[in-house]
């Protein structure tokens, strides 16, 4: 967010929460207890952290003072607390915006990884434009980019993509300079801040933070509400409705709907302000990786049995800058691309928006979307009807995630393995299977061929399957299982599967788990015969 409205936001955003919590309030006990909830949950994050932090020096410091102040506080003493409360939390949140260090990161820097991470020519260095392509080479854009840019100008865009890494973010904000879009608004979690390299770029790149270490309503309802005043300045935005990075390697279909409804809030409040562009409009969009930066620590963290899974991984691979790099690195060498695909846009309701920013009901007649937040000729809120409508709408990006993703060699055959390693060990159970392999370490070039070859044939007459990358369609089988093992055996500690003469050696079977469950979700067991 640019500094002229930071301040702005962060005033409005925390002064709206305290307005609505004081309006609720039927006694000055209430307000107390609001604020006695806040401190238990504050408290009890920073009895888990670091002490060393200044950061956390200084929360420890300001919540002893608050609660020795609670005590004995008035009334006017208790909205001034929460005040206090709700801007602090607003000031931890907002972001920044640098238009020098925006417009650095999309031409200087990308020309210098390309230098770095491939076998540059002296031709392709001819250029800065030359140079550029090095990183924009690896990144391709496809899908409904016209429509997406052209509503993009006549309203607020929310793009709410899929997430697999935490490169995510990154990879996204650049293609969408590649558009010439204007950059994205978005939420990061704070531990990604604490790589100084990193920070320096988020901070100026349109990120603000997420702690989500905090569970206190208090400052949940500020970051939503920052948010939503957000798009009401005009900002376009970029949600992640799954929440966290898919631990499983599944494309998300279960999407949290807390940031998502703030469109519908922003709406209304376009509506009741009169602003010249009150419409928002969604952008679905899938990131499709043929390797994924933190897969070995994802998937390893999903199959826990203790605990399901961290919330929030602190020591995974992109905490690890070398590991990035390597990362990076071997992604140019093998040549192979991050595929960012946008779907149709939707309005707020879940309805598909026209070229004109026009919203169609299932008939495909045009339909007003004020009628939707329409209460006695005046735009309201209602929370119950703007859940619906906010269901609504991620039931329809959850499917334009799984019509958009793109299927490719490493998901292929990750799925094609794990299918046969379970027919081949019947009678043993999956955490077994994963940990010893069943009864034979290997399959034979044969097999597993036939198995990918009849998964890919199945994936291509699947009314609503996925894309198949360029690497599978029309490819023999035997050629999608070289590009497979290629990758597996370029960057990962221990590769997915190996080669050895005749026979294929399953070596990480969490990691062929992992990137077979990209192409989940779409009914296969039927068409392919049930595991």
């Amino acid at each position: 967010m640019r500094r002229e409205d930071r301040e702005r936001a962060q005033i409005e955003a925390a002064t709206r929460v305290v307005d609505r919590i004081v309006a609720r309030a039927k006694t000055s006990d209430e307000l107390e207890e609001v604020l006695s909830d806040t401190l238990y949950w504050e408290r009890q994050r920073l009895d888990r952290e670091r002490k060393d932090k200044k950061r956390i020096k200084q929360d420890v410091a300001f919540y002893q003072e608050l609660g020795r102040k609670l005590r004995h506080a008035s009334e006017p003493d208790l909205r001034d607390y929460l005040d206090r409360v709700a801007r602090r939390f607003a000031g931890e949140i907002v972001g920044s915006f640098d238009d020098r260090v925006y417009r650095m990161s999309t031409t200087a820097v990308p020309a210098i990884l390309s230098v770095m991470l491939r076998a540059t020519t002296p031709d392709r260095l001819r250029s800065l434009s030359g140079m550029r392509r090095g990183l924009s080479d690896h990144v391709e854009v496809q899908g409904a980019v016209d429509r997406v840019k052209r509503l993009g100008k006549l309203g607020t865009m929310i793009v709410v993509p899929t997430h697999s890494s935490h490169l995510d973010s990154l990879v996204l904000g650049y293609a969408v300079h590649l558009l010439g879009m204007p950059p994205l608004l978005y939420g990061a979690g704070l531990n990604l801040f604490e790589n100084p390299i990193m920070s320096f770029f988020m901070n100026n790149l349109g990120a603000y933070r997420v702690d989500r270490k905090k569970k206190d309503a208090l400052y949940k309802d500020v970051l939503k509400e920052y948010a939503t005043v957000a798009l009401e300045l005009g900002y376009d935005n970029l949600f992640f409705p799954g929440g966290t990075r898919s631990r499983s390697g599944v494309v998300e279909q279960h999407l949290k709907r807390g940031l998502l409804g703030t469109g519908v809030q922003a709406f209304v409040n376009n509506l009741r302000a009169g602003r010249d562009k009150p419409n928002l409009y969604v952008a679905p969009c899938t990131i499709s990786y043929k390797l994924v930066l933190e897969a070995e620590t994802l998937i390893e963290d999903y199959l826990k049995e203790v605990g399901k899974s961290r919330y929030i991984i602190e020591d995974d691979e992109f905490s690890r800058p070398r590991r990035v790099l390597e990362f990076m690195k071997e992604l140019v060498s093998l040549d192979a691309r991050v595929v960012v695909t946008f779907a149709e846009p939707l309005d707020l309701f879940g309805n598909p928006v026209d070229d004109a920013g026009q919203s169609l009901d299932p008939r495909g007649r045009v339909v007003d979307p004020k009628s939707y937040v329409m209460v006695d000729g005046e735009p309201k809120h209602d929370r119950q009807r703007d859940a619906e409508y906010t269901n609504e709408l991620s039931r329809e990006i959850a499917a334009a995630f799984l019509r958009h993703n793109v299927a490719m060699s490493t998901h292929v055959v990750g799925l094609a393995a794990s299918r046969l390693l379970t027919r081949k060990n019947p009678d043993v159970d999956r955490y077994r299977l994963l940990r010893t392999g069943g009864i034979s370490p290997c399959f034979s070039l044969s097999e597993i061929s036939g198995e990918i070859d009849h998964l890919v044939k199945t994936l291509a007459e699947l009314p609503s399957g996925p894309r198949l990358g360029p690497e599978i369609a029309g490819q023999p089988a035997d050629g999608i299982l070289e590009d497979a093992l290629k990758a597996y055996g370029c960057y990962h500690l221990h590769p997915a599967l190996q080669r050895r003469g005749d026979r294929i050696f399953h070596e990480d079977r969490n990691l062929l788990l992992y990137y077979g469950n990209r192409l989940r979700g779409y009914d296969l067991g039927r068409a392919l015969g049930a595991n």
